[in-house]
């Protein structure tokens, strides 16, 4: 003899376990594509060397640098959340006609995918930024 109490137990067991390996999922790809900010942002740094040493030469402070880059960050993982937010709502509106499901967009999720990519942005964007600030004028002017 089952009872539905047992049912409903363990189907919010397994909805739990499910959520909480969605929630692992969602972090890996996180650091995974913070690492790819990063790295482009390193990339973007080292590219632009000769400017950094321009800019700090006539004058910009360490904490300018930083500014600049820290915001090329936050706007590259903003521009990305955008997009994926588009690509979402464009998914969900076709599964809405083709299969005729209601789909309703949900603003808190948008802006919490959004909070997320900004913060993503500062974070690995962070280093980048710092070493950036605190490249010499002289040696970077000179680097080739």
């Amino acid at each position: 003899m089952q009872d539905f109490t047992e049912v409903i137990e363990a189907v919010r067991g397994t909805v739990g376990l499910v959520a909480g390996l969605l929630v692992c999922v969602a972090f890996i790809s996180l650091v995974v594509g913070g690492v790819g900010i990063m790295n482009i942002m390193l990339v973007s740094v080292t590219e632009r060397y000769r400017e950094i040493g321009l800019r700090m030469a006539v004058g910009a402070r360490p904490r300018d640098i930083l500014r600049q880059f820290l915001v090329e960050a936050i706007v590259l993982c903003t521009m990305g959340g955008l997009a994926g937010i588009l690509v979402g709502r464009g998914s969900s509106e076709l599964v809405r006609v083709l299969a005729r499901w209601p789909t309703v967009p949900s603003p808190g999720a948008v802006l919490a995918s959004v909070s997320v990519s900004v913060t993503v942005g500062m974070i690995f964007g962070y280093y980048p930024a710092w070493r950036a600030s605190r490249l010499d004028p002289i040696e970077a002017l000179r680097y080739e």
